[in-house]
């Protein structure tokens, strides 16, 4: 069979969040077997155990071939989690970032995770808002930036304690971007999505999707408490 021709962003790294429960029989054994062939294959696998009633397991992926990351899909569904949610993006540096340093802007396109000793998990999409009185778009591109500045500023706030990483799907899903995070405490998450909510440009322009909180952790520890 012939395999297609790759696809991916022109820069960076497809995306993906699969949120899942057990549909019947797991058969782990699979499970464990997409996750090593894809980490094998290049992919980055990150999985976490979901708290509360919206998944059980999440697995983020990311990697070069979009190809790669559908047939990730395939074989943990044919293993027997259900896809409940999920959420397509790409990595991204925001176009406010003119003049970071190129190692910045690799980290951003070409993210390591999970990061070490971050095993609190939180992920929500979220969008800027267009409403009649406050519209995000209508705006002067000099005072985004600066509002954006500012926001930037109160997330380096918890460099060391939490890892954001923000990845673009305007046109690709149902908002603009996902947001995800890794703390060192589950407190670390809370904190930092409270204090950044209080920026300008979340307060007056920010509108947030649902969040699915959770424990990262190896395949092993993420199946054992999902099919306990």
């Amino acid at each position: 069979m012939t395999s297609p021709a790759p696809l991916g962003p022109t820069r960076g790294l497809n995306v993906v969040h699969l949120f899942c429960h057990p549909e019947g029989t797991v058969d782990a054994g699979a499970v464990r077997k997409a996750v090593d062939d894809a980490i094998e294959s290049g992919l980055e696998v990150v999985t976490a155990a979901i708290m509360g009633a919206k998944a059980d397991a999440c697995f983020m992926v990311l990697g070069e071939n979009l190809w790669d990351l559908r047939k990730f899909q395939s074989k943990i569904q044919a293993a027997g989690l259900k896809v409940a949610e999920s959420y397509v993006s790409i990595t991204e540096v925001s176009e406010y970032a003119a003049g970071m340093p190129e190692k910045m802007i690799n980290d951003r396109l070409f993210p390591k995770l999970p990061p070490e000793g971050m095993r609190a998990f939180c992920f929500y999409p979220m969008s800027k808002r267009r409403g009649e009185k406050h519209n995000w778009y209508a705006l002067p591109y000099e005072e985004r930036e600066q509002l954006m500045r500012q926001h930037g500023a109160s997330g380096r706030a918890f460099k060391g304690r939490v890892l954001q990483v923000v990845t673009g799907s305007t046109g690709l899903d149902d908002w603009e971007w996902g947001v995800t995070l890794f703390g060192v405490h589950v407190d670390d998450l809370k904190e930092c999505v409270y204090t950044m909510r209080f920026d300008e440009g979340s307060t007056l322009y920010g509108e947030f999707g649902a969040f699915y909180t959770g424990l990262v952790g190896t395949v092993d520890e993420v199946l054992d408490a999902t099919l306990a």
